[in-house]
């Protein structure tokens, strides 16, 4: 069940944030803005840009399967993190960040429909790069870490778009619920 828990739950964040950076550049250029400049955006100027978080939730969804897997992070996707953190103020072009979704979308799209399960109950440890060491199972790994971690990063890239104007709402952010709606129930139908 971890699979079936961990990979259609990052699938459908990372769909949704990509159908966000449609809008925010149909917004931007409405407006006469320069599209990429929405990558800037912070809530504060100790918080990270919206660049750097669509970076991170790239990465952390990937990193997941690698830590489950017992494998190691690719350097490749190690240094995704690293730009993100090191980087903030060379965000990029919404291309860039689509594609990095996109790769992620794909990657997460090919683990096997049970592959990650014998994972829930082994050892895993999980050292950040500041030092600090975690250990865990799997299934608290999925839990109370690559979950939550993604999800912060895809909420902060929320309220970095709509701060900065781009018209989303509940329906934009949980897109995959309307596979789930009764007919006749939506509202204005």
């Amino acid at each position: 069940m971890l699979t079936a828990h961990l990979v259609p739950t990052l699938i459908h964040q990372l769909t949704a944030l990509l159908g966000w950076l449609d809008k925010a550049e149909a917004h931007a250029l409405a407006h006469n803005n320069k599209p990429d400049d929405l990558l800037a955006v912070r809530l504060a100027v100790d918080m990270f840009p919206l660049g750097t978080q669509l970076r991170f939730a790239a990465f952390l969804a990937q990193e997941a399967v690698y830590r489950l897997r017992q494998q190691e992070v690719p350097p490749e996707l190690l240094a995704l993190r690293t730009r993100g953190a090191t980087r903030p103020d060379e965000p990029g072009t919404l291309n860039d960040c689509r594609g990095l979704l996109g790769h992620a979308l794909a990657f997460l799209k090919s683990v096997g429909e049970r592959e990650l399960d014998e994972a829930a109950d082994q050892p895993l440890s999980h050292a950040l790069p500041t030092g600090m060491v975690f250990d865990m199972t799997g299934f608290t790994y999925v839990r109370d870490w690559a979950l939550p971690q993604v999800g912060f990063h895809v909420v902060m890239a929320y309220a970095l778009l709509r701060s900065a104007g781009v018209p989303l709402g509940k329906q934009d952010y949980v897109p995959h619920m309307f596979a789930y709606l009764r007919p006749g129930t939506m509202p204005g139908a």
